[in-house]
């Protein structure tokens, strides 16, 4: 017998989850579309944000058990010194519009959604820290499936540094990386590291990226990594360092050397603000920033794999009467954009439309109660 959610007449059904020592109550899977837009298990539509074209192929989701398959583009093993082969790409993560395969963004944006760090409202202010941002990742990573086998299994998500218990710290840190320690012979398998960039430093023969809370625990990137790195995350770069706020996160694949050296094979980075919800460009920050003032509940939208010239909504105000859809129109969009922003906004008439053109002037207000 399940719980039923009795934000409708009718009440929808829910299930029993096991978190840690605590039960709680949650939707089932592929539900949060029929709850009321002001209850809590409410999700905007899929079809919004890049999430939709990968649901059904890049990402499969048992209704019954809630665990989510994830077909991926990057390679999760290595042969000797190289990586082995990635489909379609020698660059550094690609998001070509691949809707059979997640990039290691679009796995990261995922990884965000489902840890729902994409949700916000102003009660949580000062209540968001890493250490609640580690256990949120870990606990939907553990509703995964990547390649196989459990994301969970391969995930690591650098635990808050304390001094005073630098010693156990790494002790747990030794037996959490045993997946990424080379065999004698075959191929290596690789894990994925997802934590907040401190800094990229030069090496002798490349650089290093330094991750807070791994202090003692730098990562080697060659100099061509790092150099594609620097060009297709330009954008991302430029906005962690013109705001002193904000976070800049990292997913990168990585193994062990003999030596005991972490060693990345690909990386890809998203700009988070200061409460740790992610934004693409100058015009979403200030979206973001004005979201994060109100006490409605807003969840910001993601591109995965979406091309620049697709639209999508930047995020979602949960309303009760009605939820609206924000759009943020870049300068650069055509006539093309336009009309296919339109057929977007048609495609959900039960969902409200605010626009702001961001080459027509500044942001308009915010939709009021």
């Amino acid at each position: 017998i399940r719980p039923l959610c009795l934000c409708t007449e009718a009440g929808l059904s829910m299930y029993i989850a096991q978190v840690g020592e605590q039960y709680i109550v949650k939707r089932m899977p592929m539900s949060g579309g029929g709850h009321d837009p002001a209850c809590p298990s409410y999700e905007p539509p899929d079809e919004l944000s890049g999430l939709g074209v990968l649901m059904g192929s890049a990402i499969q989701v048992d209704p019954e058990s809630g665990m989510s398959a994830l077909k991926v583009a990057f390679s999760l093993t290595k042969i000797g010194t190289r990586a082995a082969p990635r489909a379609g790409t020698d660059t550094t993560d690609t998001i070509a519009g691949d809707a059979k395969k997640l990039s290691l963004r679009s796995l990261l944006h995922y990884l965000w959604h489902q840890s729902e760090l994409t949700a916000w409202t102003s009660r949580w202010a000062g209540k968001r820290h890493w250490w609640n941002i580690r256990w949120h990742l870990i606990e939907a990573a553990g509703q995964m499936m990547v390649k196989g086998g459990p994301f969970s299994e391969m995930l690591f998500v650098p635990e808050p540094f304390r001094a005073v218990d630098k010693a156990a710290i790494e002790q747990r840190r030794t037996a959490a990386l045993v997946p990424a320690l080379p065999p004698k012979s075959g191929s290596r398998k690789l894990m994925i590291l997802v934590g907040e960039v401190k800094d990229f430093m030069p090496s002798r023969s490349g650089h290093r990226l330094i991750v807070k809370h791994l202090p003692d625990f730098p990562l080697l990137l060659g100099e061509g990594l790092y150099g594609r790195m620097q060009r297709r995350f330009e954008a991302e770069l430029d906005l962690w360092n013109a705001d002193e706020a904000s976070h800049l996160i990292a997913i990168a694949t990585f193994g062990l050397t003999p030596a005991g050296l972490a060693v990345v094979e690909d990386m890809a980075l998203m700009v988070v603000a200061e409460n740790w919800v992610p934004y693409d460009s100058a015009y979403e920050k200030r979206l973001v920033d004005k979201l994060a003032k109100l006490r409605d509940r807003s969840v910001k939208g993601l591109r995965y794999n979406l091309p620049a010239e697709t639209p999508s909504a930047a995020a979602m105000l949960q309303r009760q009467s009605q939820p609206i859809a924000l759009y943020v129109v870049p300068p650069s969009a055509d006539k093309a954009y336009e009309e296919a922003l339109a057929k977007l906004i048609a495609s959900q008439p039960e969902i409200g439309a605010w626009i702001w053109r961001t080459g027509a002037g500044e942001m308009p207000p915010l939709p009021f109660r």
